[in-house]
């Protein structure tokens, strides 16, 4: 049943290490830009409120296939945006990487924000009578705690993002998803063999990462 792995025709470990790399240079995208759309959405400024409230409700209720289709085709194939050049190999991946960060950090952001209502407001309000400026109370005082409050949410985030890396095989990223679509087509008569090797996989990247973040929520909680 599992001759086909025996036969080195097929780079798994190479296929889930792309998987991988999405994961974590998408994670660190969503992070910072999801940091960036939370203090938006809280600015005391009407248009960067409107511009964050608008951004986040359009585009976490966009399929993300039709933003990694969209980013392939409107900004490399229209445009010629390729950031920063390369084969269309690399062109795919780092394309990939920026439609999977624009569409998570909508949910990154919405999780910092429940976090950010945690705080007490009266603090915030301690440190403007400081004379702290907006900037300085949320990134001294108001994202510390935030953080800590949605470390859980975010490890769901991540788990989803995870998951969600197969939609990169759509514009030909060699990233799991589209080799066990290749597997499929070769190996039709293994098919529960391929698809239970592609489950266990997907499932050794994302319970690890549950259980530790889970266990760090459970260590820098905020103790109300």
């Amino acid at each position: 049943m599992f001759d086909f792995l025996e036969s080195g025709q097929y780079d798994l470990l190479g296929a889930f290490w792309v998987t991988v790399q999405l994961t974590l240079y998408s994670a660190v995208g969503s992070l910072v830009w999801g940091t960036v759309l939370a203090g938006m959405r809280v600015s005391p400024v009407p248009l960067m409120r409107a511009f964050g409230t608008a951004y986040v409700n359009l585009v976490r209720n966009t399929p993300l296939t039709l933003l990694v289709i969209g980013s392939s085709l409107g900004l490399s194939q229209t445009l010629g945006i390729n950031l920063g050049g390369g084969t269309f190999k690399e062109t795919g991946f780092r394309l990939a990487v920026l439609a999977l960060t624009a569409y998570t950090g909508t949910f990154v952001c919405e999780a910092l924000r429940s976090g950010i209502n945690t705080v007490p407001v009266g603090q915030a309000e301690a440190a403007r009578a400081l004379g702290l400026s907006f900037f300085q109370v949320l990134t001294l005082i108001v994202l510390p705690q935030a953080f800590r409050a949605v470390i859980a949410p975010l490890a769901n985030v991540l788990i989803a993002l995870t998951k969600n890396t197969t939609v990169a095989a759509a514009i030909g990223v060699a990233e799991a998803a589209l080799l066990m679509k290749e597997m499929i087509e070769n190996e039709a008569d293994a098919l529960f063999a391929v698809f239970g090797i592609f489950a266990l996989g997907f499932c050794l990247l994302t319970l690890p990462t549950g259980l530790l973040l889970g266990w760090v929520a459970k260590r820098v909680a905020v103790k109300r």
